[in-house]
This record gives C-alpha cells, structure tokens and sequence, in this order.
C-alpha cells in the first residue's frame, strides 16, 4: 500500500512542478478557461434533455471549470497571483 502512495505523491510533486514550470501568460489563458466552462455548466441546464443527461453535462463541464481553475492558480503560483491582483487594483485606478 505505501508504495503505490509513494507512486500519486511523486506524480502529483511532477505534475505540479511542470505546471509552475509554465509562463504566466499561459496560466492566466488556462485560469481564462474556466469562465466559459462554468457558464455552459448552468446554461446547459435549460436544453430540453433528460434529467440524467442534464447532470452528466453538469458533473463534466463543472469539473472542467474546476481542472482549469486549479491548473491556472498552480501555474500563476503565488507570485503571479499577486502581479494579477496588482495589475486589476491598477487598471480601477
């Protein structure tokens, strides 16, 4: 059991370290995406399909908003948060 631990904690340590690897740029394209992933996961809910079908659409494009807004958040990483938020506080003023 602790080795395949051992196996997810090494390939989530890779998958993070190549996602902060990543440029800004791309990170706030990635966390971009997010947007229209949660608007079609709610606007999907007026298609005149059933009920099952309507909550398989939720769960996929909800968890592609999501996919898309961590990956974003891990790529910008804590500096680049900060140059995002400085860069909205400037555009108010």
């Amino acid at each position: 059991m602790s080795r395949t631990k051992d196996f997810f904690v090494n390939l989530g340590r890779k998958l993070k370290g190549w996602l902060q690897s990543l440029s800004f740029r791309t990170g706030v394209i990635v966390l971009l995406c997010c947007i229209p992933f949660y608007i079609l996961s709610f606007a999907q809910m007026l298609l005149p399909i059933s009920a099952a079908a309507k909550g398989v659409l939720w769960t996929v494009l909800f968890g592609l908003a999501k996919t898309c807004q961590y990956g974003g958040l891990t790529i910008l990483g804590v500096e680049g948060f900060h140059r995002l938020k400085s860069w909205f506080k400037r555009k108010k003023t």
